[in-house]
């Protein structure tokens, strides 16, 4: 199955909005990448996101497209600076799961689980992207499938 990181869509500075909503553009990046997933008939069975403004609204968009049947639900241990192994044990592999979180966590997670090192990235990832992960059958580690992110270069 898959794990989807997500990075949340482009939000307000904490002077403008000390909650950090979206911006108009961070809705409209994370509707347009969350229409291309449903286009592209990505299943997703749950959605979890850190419970933070800016996370749970990305996650709300992505939910209305994708339509999740176990829903969405916020869930502690997706912060930026939290524990990426913590997390990452209780992963399982045989749902399709996304997660939606805030750098540097989104990076330092997608690096420990493909290369077992979360001070190596090995994506840069971009506001309202995502990054499909998938266990290979040989090891326990993960391989990036693809990537959809809203720009290029």
């Amino acid at each position: 199955m898959a794990l989807y990181l997500v990075q949340h869509g482009q939000c307000h500075a904490k002077d403008i909005d000390p909650s950090k909503g979206l911006t108009k553009e961070g809705r409209a990046a994370a509707t347009r990448i969350a229409g291309v997933a449903k286009g592209y008939g990505v299943p997703v069975s749950c959605i979890l996101h850190s419970g933070k403004k800016r996370a749970r609204q990305t996650a709300e968009i992505f939910e209305a497209a994708l339509a999740p049947p176990d829903g969405l639900l916020a869930k502690s241990g997706l912060n930026p600076l939290d524990d990426v192994t913590a997390l990452a044990g209780l992963i399982d592999s045989k749902e399709n799961l996304m997660l939606v979180g805030h750098l540097p966590f989104m990076t330092r997670l997608c690096s420990w689980l493909v290369i077992g090192d979360p001070e190596m990235p090995v994506f840069q990832f971009q506001n309202a992207g995502i990054v499909c992960l998938k266990r290979t059958a040989e090891t326990t580690n993960w391989i990036i499938a693809w990537t959809l992110m809203p720009a290029i270069g």
